[in-house]
């Protein structure tokens, strides 16, 4: 790739991060809500960080750390690294100031792009790792907003994000409540990528981790997938029929937590006698009351495998779920939103072919798999080979992309990654049933 393409990949990258940024205080940028968020502001080093440690450290000739504190309290969990300041204790980083952190931000960009101009160095080492930084990146470009929405749910005011547009509910009502179902036969299918890294298809660069690799086949029974993503609607009707307080439908780590956390909803989801369902919802743009019509987002492992039972389902395996997208006619992009929020299904795309609909750009969906290695999986060596590989136990695959989701990052291999318990991220349901062997 010419320098000067990869420069520019780099720069709006970063830019984009700081766009995401700009509509928070310092105040905003500081604090942690939970043990499972990250400050604003600490994003924006972390990102910084992984340039200057694996990048700059390098490959730069006239490399000098910017702070040698900023090792340990921009470290996440690269082990190899060395020491890090503890996840749960990132919101009492009143220092540095963000300003300082901007500051830092751009000694890096600066630094980067004197490199990235350079022609004596090793162009295809230096750009796998340019890339990967500028895909993880993006992965906290997601994290900003979903920690920051996590945050400002916790203000008693409840302020806003970003401004949104005044709501109107029903603009986009589904064609019909049933749930409609595509059948996929049973079969040998091969799912995941040949190897991670860029590749270029037909002028197009797409970028793959390394835990969407190795491909290899795996043989499935046949089965259904629900065309959309479960709504609103469908779940109130959960919470209606009295779906938190039956342990039958839960599992038994899954009903410890309703009990410990004493929930009776989804998080964001409070009881409203003024909107016409009785409830409202917290979203980037404030308060709302709560669309029917909208995918059902911010739901847990628990609540999505209590919700499939309650329903007669199941969640899809993840190589269901890959091998119907592949199926399925992929969707473009989801154009700019006023508010980042997921959109009702088109209710004319609800009778179209045999294809699923929601796949991309609305909520990231639960899969029953576990995460674990591919057939064939190798860590690679040194600290980068810490990125996916460790974090392969006690977790759960995710298959799609949600709202949040920056663009290159939605496509059908993509293995996205949660305990049970999440839930501030945007995630959601898609039921799957099992069919009749075929005779």
């Amino acid at each position: 790739m010419p320098a000067s393409s990869l420069a520019e990949r780099y720069m709006a990258v970063r830019r984009q991060t700081m766009v995401l940024a700009a509509p928070l205080s310092a105040e905003d940028c500081c604090v942690q809500s939970m043990p499972d968020a990250s400050p604003v502001k600490w994003h924006l080093g972390h990102t910084t960080w992984f340039f200057e440690t694996f990048i700059l450290e390098c490959y730069a000739s006239d490399f000098e750390p910017y702070d040698e504190a900023f090792r340990v309290l921009f470290n996440s969990y690269y082990h190899t690294v060395g020491a890090r300041h503890p996840r749960p204790q990132r919101g009492l980083l009143t220092r540095p100031a963000l300003s300082e952190v901007l500051a830092y931000r751009q000694h890096v960009d600066r630094a980067m792009r004197r490199l990235l101009d350079a022609g004596d160095v090793d162009r295809p080492a230096l750009e796998a790792l340019v890339v990967l930084g500028l895909n993880h990146e993006q992965q906290h470009q997601e994290l900003i907003l979903t920690d920051i929405k996590h945050a400002l749910s916790q203000n008693p005011l409840k302020p806003a994000y970003q401004d949104s547009p005044r709501f109107e509910p029903g603009l986009a009502k589904s064609a019909d409540e049933r749930a409609q179902w595509i059948d996929f036969a049973a079969g040998l299918v091969e799912i995941g990528v040949p190897e991670c890294g860029e590749s270029v298809d037909s002028g197009n660069r797409t970028f793959y981790f390394d835990n969407e690799a190795p491909r290899h086949r795996v043989y499935l029974q046949p089965y259904q997938l629900a065309k959309r993503l479960a709504s609103n609607r469908d779940y109130a009707h959960f919470i209606a029929a009295g779906g938190y307080h039956e342990p039958a439908f839960w599992l038994s780590a899954g009903w410890d937590w309703v009990v410990q956390e004493q929930r009776d909803c989804p998080l964001y989801w409070s009881r409203d006698s003024i909107g016409s369902t009785g409830w409202s919802e917290f979203t980037l743009g404030g308060s709302r009351p709560l669309d029917p019509d909208l995918p059902v987002t911010h739901i847990s492992y628990f609540e999505a495998d209590a919700f499939a039972r309650w329903s007669d389902a199941r969640l899809p395996t993840e190589a269901e779920w890959e091998h119907a997208a592949n199926l399925s006619i992929l969707e473009t992009a989801p154009a700019p939103r006023a508010l980042i929020h997921p959109v009702a299904a088109d209710s004319g795309a609800l009778d179209t072919a045999q294809q699923l609909d929601q796949l991309f750009g609305e909520t990231w969906q639960w899969t029953q798999s576990s995460y674990a290695p591919y057939p064939g999986f190798r860590i690679a060596p040194g600290a980068v080979g810490e990125y996916n590989g460790k974090f392969m136990v006690n977790q759960y695959v995710l298959r799609g992309g949600s709202c949040a989701t920056p663009q290159g990052h939605s496509r059908a291999t993509y293995r996205n990654f949660f305990p049970a318990h999440a839930d501030w991220q945007f995630s959601g349901i898609r039921l799957a049933r099992d069919l009749p062997p075929p005779t």
